[in-house]
């Protein structure tokens, strides 16, 4: 992590688990350790007031999904009036835009991009905390920029739109009308700003947290998270468990919560061994926390600084974004494996099926079409293995494929 770049943190975890406390306890922590820092969240303004506290800490800026989308809705009028003119359709008005059902993943991916880019009232920050949804939909939106520039490609390839300015002469020869240069604009300029989104999500810079209040049913999802996080190239920096109740009560009720808690909390540990995510502890208060001494108490265990040692960590982040790797030589019987971390993942929530050039990974809801690298596209999958978190696909070259061979 280059230390003249803005640093991204995406808190997540399950609904009700405490990720806006967390967020916002990491933002003034940071804060007071000198950090210029901006806090990204879609919290009520009053939420956030009662955490941090009129005192100076980390900007706040509320992500708006409803302002957002009518601000989108009215460019897209503005620059399509000649066409709403030449139809006699009448423009809406603001009140009439209701926010559609995904609004509000555009809109934080769009706020996550305007903090990255050069100019922008919000950017020019050393570390961006991002307030994330409940952890499945947090994963989808991150995986959406991906996803969108794959749907582009295959419906507007490059090559197709190589040949617009043939468009009149190819529409004269087909007798069909040909796509307007608009839409090839439109979906150009489309492609760029989830580039830009997709590449502050993927760049060594940013790091996932993952909040989570122990117990049997919390470790299931967090597993499942992980590894859905793990299919999208993104990693678990830290998982903070929230709310840990005293080891030692009177109470008999109280004992047997610990009780589980702590089981649940060694699974945590046992699955996220050194040199993987940190676990962070944080105790429960007997009370939501309020105010800014409870917030930096609660900022002040999970972990000690979230730009500390960002340098030597650069190379061993970008091996880990890099997750797919073709082994640079041949196994003993002949086949390439193809490898991909997958912390997190069980066997019977894991498929996989060869789809033409593609790879479909599944690992409980999240799904990935992975682009096969060229030199497997003519090998014929030899079967798969999940251990140890780690997926390998084993692929069977065609015969005279491989240099040196018979």
């Amino acid at each position: 992590m280059s230390a003249d770049r803005t640093h991204t943190l995406l808190v997540t975890g399950g609904g009700g688990s405490g990720r806006t406390t967390v967020a916002a306890a990491t933002a003034l922590a940071a804060s007071r350790r000198g950090h210029r820092t901006l806090l990204l969240s879609d919290e009520d303004p009053g939420v956030l007031d009662g955490l941090l506290g009129p005192e100076a800490g980390p900007r706040v800026v509320r992500i708006d999904s409803g302002a957002d989308f009518r601000l989108r809705a009215a460019a897209l009028q503005e620059r399509s009036r000649t066409a709403l003119d030449l139809l006699g359709a009448e423009p809406l008005d603001d009140d009439e835009l209701a926010e559609p059902p995904g609004a509000d993943a555009l809109a934080l991916l769009g706020a996550v991009r305007a903090a990255h880019t050069p100019g922008h009232p919000t950017a020019g920050y050393d570390l961006v905390v991002v307030d994330m949804p409940p952890a499945e939909q947090a994963v989808r939106t991150l995986a959406a920029p991906e996803q969108l520039r794959r749907w582009l490609r295959r419906l507007l390839p490059p090559e197709r739109q190589a040949a617009r300015a043939l468009r009149p002469v190819l529409a004269q020869l087909a007798g069909v009308p040909m796509p307007a240069r608009s839409l090839y604009e439109a979906a150009g300029r489309m492609d760029r700003e989830l580039a830009a989104v997709q590449g502050v999500i993927t760049a060594p810079e940013t790091a996932v947290r993952l909040v989570t209040e122990p117990g049997p049913a919390a470790v299931r999802a967090l597993r499942a998270v992980r590894a859905g996080l793990a299919l999208h190239g993104l990693t678990v920096e830290a998982v903070v468990a929230n709310r840990l109740l005293p080891t030692a009560s009177s109470d008999p009720w109280l004992a047997s919560l610990a009780a589980r808690q702590q089981e649940a909390l060694k699974i945590l540990l046992d699955e996220c061994p050194a040199g993987g995510a940190a676990v962070c502890e944080l105790p429960h208060l007997g009370r939501d926390p309020a105010g800014p001494e409870d917030l930096a108490g609660l900022g002040e265990r999970i972990l000690p600084d979230p730009l500390r040692g960002a340098g030597e960590a650069e190379a061993a982040d970008r091996a880990v974004r890099e997750p797919w790797t073709v082994e640079d030589r041949l196994a003993d019987d002949g086949v390439l494996v193809w490898r991909l971390p997958l912390p997190g993942a069980v066997k019977k929530s894991l498929a996989l099926v060869r789809r033409g050039d593609e790879v479909i990974v599944t690992t409980g809801p999240f799904r990935r079409a992975l682009p096969l690298p060229a030199v497997l596209r003519r090998c014929t999958v030899a079967g798969a293995r999940l251990a140890g978190g780690e997926l390998a696909v084993r692929f069977e070259p065609e015969p005279g494929l491989w240099p040196g061979e018979d």
